[in-house]
């Protein structure tokens, strides 16, 4: 046994070594090495290294504790879906969205769609590290998708048509409205044509017919029937599109031009303008 007697140590004869143990750490010292102030020394250093230990251990351990799973809505067909709305910082999104793909594999979830506002986009570039790729964007989102299943992949692609109107506006008396554009193809070649817009999402074809003639002519008008449509390729960018022909009867032909988009518009009979509507 060694006793510390007024601030002294004395070794036993029994014992050839002096260990001093802390919570991790041994340290030893030979017999007749060390003295009151070396042990004070070794003890002060094995304290404070076993703290560091156990310091760094602990910050590890919270740090795993810490990344939170990410949770989605089940869609129809065995995928989940994230509605990112709240902000993450970029390395915590990461962190959580690599924890949460194992468990969604071992659930046979096939793909995961993660959509992304646009006051969020911080969140795109660590997605598309983790294997996402942009599937379509809206003007206030931007989707991404990753497909994670060893199934051959049947994810359905962005779009593929845009769909648009053509209004055949006619009375009892054949006479048609027409018009002239500010803007596109036909601007300044005194080109006389049909009222034509672009199907809004959710919208129905004949309700676009209406609402493009209510808007550029002020002519209100009612529903007939589809005369014809056609089909063309990479009109809009890359995107194909659908054209459908629409017959209007109009309730009227008192018109009001719409002075951003239509340069003129005329009713005209057998080809000729109309004078006497």
């Amino acid at each position: 046994m060694h006793r510390l007697r007024q601030g002294k140590l004395y070794p036993s004869k029994s014992l050839s070594w002096i260990c001093s143990f802390s919570t991790l750490l041994w340290f030893c010292l030979p017999k007749g090495q060390y003295n009151s102030n070396s042990l004070s020394s070794v003890r002060y250093m094995s304290t404070s290294t076993s703290a560091v230990a156990i310091e760094k251990q602990m910050v590890a351990e919270n740090e795993v504790q810490q990344v939170e799973l990410l949770t989605g809505v089940e869609d129809l067909h065995g995928g989940i879906i994230l509605d990112m709305n709240k902000a993450m910082d970029s390395e915590a999104f990461a962190s959580s969205l690599r924890a949460s793909m194992s468990p969604w594999k071992q659930q046979g979830k096939r793909a995961v769609w993660i959509k992304v506002p646009t006051e969020l986009v911080n969140l795109v570039e660590p997605a598309v590290k983790e294997g996402f790729r942009y599937h379509h964007a809206e003007p206030d989102y931007l989707m991404l998708v990753n497909w994670i299943s060893n199934s051959t992949n049947t994810l359905p692609q962005n779009a593929s048509h845009r769909v648009g109107i053509g209004a055949f506006v006619v009375n009892d008396k054949r006479e048609v409205l027409v018009v002239q554009e500010k803007n596109g193809r036909f601007k300044g070649t005194g080109v006389w044509k049909f009222p034509t817009g672009v199907v809004n999402e959710g919208e129905d074809i004949y309700m676009a017919a209406i609402r493009e003639v209510k808007e550029e002519t002020g002519i209100d008008t009612e529903f007939v029937e589809i005369l014809a449509f056609r089909q063309s390729h990479k009109s809009f960018f890359t995107k194909s599109d659908l054209f459908f022909v629409c017959m209007l009867r109009p309730h009227s032909f008192d018109i009001q031009k719409q002075d951003i988009e239509i340069d003129a518009a005329q009713v005209h009979s057998n080809g000729h303008p109309c004078t006497d509507c």
